[in-house]
């Protein structure tokens, strides 16, 4: 990203204050017309990215540049048209009245500048997906089967991408990310200004810092608190990794290993209630279910994959008799309840969303308060300067995300206008042969290669445009149809060979990238098997009664068990590889069940389920690593 001084960072700061301050008065005083809300908001963050981001590597030198300055003035022209004549394009009749020469040009205009914006502030690799979309146009009048699409004109591509609001540039998508998103973003930036991260860390330290293995259940439980408020895994890395990957390599942890514990952390704050990144509220968008019931659902989810990766994490330390932090290097519980006030926005936000109140109040009541309970800290005071540059940085942090989902948005024009998506759930279905665990192994694999490289909510509504239709097709619940893609777009963040939070992670603890992410990969495996529960046992849904969620839940944590013992080489002793294939088996049988909702809650397998996970809490959870005897020592 670029740095400037002088004039260029006053300019360019009051900028993005200023589209700060319209996403907080809009969530305070009602939302405009559509076209109006999301026009201003690419209005503002379109143009940003051309001073903010380089073009090349090697241009960034903190200068700017003439070009960057024309493309930045270029990228105000198209959004500036949507919302000057918004109640000429409003009564417009769609793919009826003809499209007028100035919009071709703006509309084209906008199309080229948005995939270079993305190109630079994204990945490379999503504006090439997107390009790729655009090529499907043209090719595919000649393609055969569910491939084949009628011929476009070029009026109506340019009108499906940039005059419509259900979908392409200025839809629904891009609608959330300039309502919800934006605030949360907000929200986020408060909270980073008065070091919750910072608190987030030393509470970690103090609940796990002196058990074996200390700093890597740290990086585990500060990522997934600050994770969920970040929106995006790579700076969460580099947020709470500059702390947790030296302290881990300090006491004993292989380098890539300190650097797989972040990463995945870090992805999975994506999947942690109550914000999810920006999932949540596009998932509540385009499902129409609404934001409350989508974090419960995805709650219990959630939790068993972060202790899956605390029980990896201990096993490993276990195995290698790694200690923990010592006394004098941990924060003290009297300054931790002092700091506790820091969780009062976080707590407000829950408990007003769980009461029915709309994201908007919510978000907007924790901003308050935030801003209330930084000035009883001098260092953490709002004044001027730090409102300042706390409403800049949210601004700042806005452009990925909100370039992210409008490119989203376009492929979601090209593949629902084209047919594509109905194609493809067609191939599915008849791949599959209409057997459900064959197309969500499909499915999955769809997930992860968009996810590669992607950010998880651009990731996901491309994924669920083209893998959705099909599950529902074939009677899948429609809460678990969209958790299952987004755990796998989001996952796709530590699956080789492109994850890029454990490439993040691996530049600091200086290992390699690749082996950081297989690393990451097999600690964050149990989350592969969540999203199959969804769909098969929606107990774990939080529906159902007391008794159901309960069962699912104890028998999944005895599946992670089972699988952090099988993957870590350690089950309380260090294993063979006999007694390593053998948790395996239980760990996959254990996992079969817990997808058999009748044969799970049956009064057996709840019993065997409740005498083997007491039989594994009776052990001393720090138990010292008996001698190894015959058994592997570590790799």
């Amino acid at each position: 990203m670029k740095t400037t001084s002088t004039w260029q960072d006053r300019a360019i700061g009051a900028w993005l204050v200023i589209i700060s301050l319209f996403q907080l008065y809009t969530a305070s005083v009602g939302i405009y017309q559509p076209r109006i809300q999301r026009g201003i908001h690419l209005l503002f963050l379109l143009p940003a990215a051309f001073v903010l981001f380089p073009g090349f590597q090697k241009q960034d030198n903190g200068k700017i540049g003439v070009v960057n300055w024309l493309l930045a003035a270029a990228a105000v022209l198209p959004p500036l048209y949507i919302v000057w004549f918004h109640e000429r394009l409003t009564e417009r009749l769609e793919f009826v009245d003809e499209v007028l020469t100035i919009e071709l040009v703006l509309g084209s205009l906008m199309i080229l500048l948005l995939l270079e914006a993305i190109r630079r502030a994204v990945v490379p690799a999503m504006a090439f997906l997107i390009a790729g979309f655009f090529a499907y146009l043209y090719f595919a009048p000649y393609l055969p089967g569910v491939f084949y699409a009628k011929p476009l004109d070029f009026a109506e591509i340019i009108e499906m991408q940039y005059l419509i609001t259900d979908a392409g540039i200025f839809g629904s998508i891009t609608g959330v990310s300039a309502t919800f998103v934006a605030l949360f973003v907000i929200f986020g930036a408060f909270m980073e200004a008065t070091k919750t991260g910072q608190f987030f860390t030393d509470l970690a330290c103090r609940i796990a810092g002196k058990s074996n293995g200390g700093p890597a259940k740290i990086a585990v439980i500060s990522s997934g608190l600050f994770g969920s408020i970040s929106g995006v895994a790579a700076a969460n890395v580099y947020s709470t990794g500059v702390f947790t990957i030296p302290l881990m390599k300090q006491l004993g942890y292989r380098k890539r290993f300190a650097g797989a514990v972040e990463a995945a952390a870090s992805t999975g704050g994506m999947l942690m209630p109550p914000v999810m990144g920006a999932g949540a509220f596009v998932m509540a968008e385009i499902t129409g279910i609404s934001y409350v019931n989508i974090v419960i659902a995805a709650m219990m989810g959630s939790l068993l994959l972060y202790i899956s990766m605390v029980i990896r994490v201990h096993y490993t330390a276990q195995k290698n008799d790694l200690s923990g932090v010592e006394e004098e290097n941990l924060v003290s519980f009297k300054q931790i309840l002092k700091d506790s006030y820091l969780l009062l926005p976080m707590i407000l936000l829950v408990v007003l969303l769980l009461r029915g109140y709309s994201p908007f109040l919510a978000a907007n009541a924790a901003i308050a308060v935030t801003f209330l309970i930084s000035f009883l800290k001098k260092e953490t005071r709002m004044t001027l300067p730090r409102i300042w540059e706390t409403l800049k940085a949210a601004g700042r942090n806005m452009v990925m995300i909100a370039l992210a989902c409008a490119g989203a948005g376009m492929v979601v024009a090209i593949v629902t206008h084209t047919g594509l998506a109905l194609g493809i759930a067609t191939v599915i279905t008849n791949w599959s042969g209409g057997q459900m665990l064959p197309a969500l192994l499909l499915i999955m694999v769809t997930s992860l290669v968009m996810g590669m490289g992607l950010p998880c909510t651009p990731a996901y509504i491309i994924a669920i445009t083209i893998g959705g239709p099909a599950l529902l097709a074939m009677g899948a619940d429609m809460l678990a149809s969209h958790l299952f893609v987004y755990y796998f777009a989001v996952l796709a963040g530590v699956t080789p060979p492109v994850c890029v939070p454990a490439f993040c992670a691996a530049s600091i603890a200086r290992s390699k990238p690749l082996q950081t992410g297989f690393e990451a990969f097999k600690l964050a495996m149990a989350g592969f098997l969540i999203p199959y529960i969804f769909i098969y046992n929606q107990a774990l849904l939080m529906q159902g009664n007391a008794l159901e969620i309960i069962t699912v839940f104890a028998g999944l944590l005895v599946a992670i068990i089972f699988f952090a013992g099988a993957l870590s080489g350690y089950f309380f002793k260090k294993l063979n590889s006999g007694f390593r294939v053998l948790l395996f088996t239980l760990a996959g049988a254990t996992t079969w069940c817990c997808a058999r909702p009748d044969l799970l809650n049956s009064p057996v397998i709840r019993l065997v389920i409740a005498g083997v996970l007491a039989g594994m809490l009776i052990r001393p959870f720090r138990t010292k690593p008996l001698p190894a005897s015959g058994f592997e020592t570590d790799q």
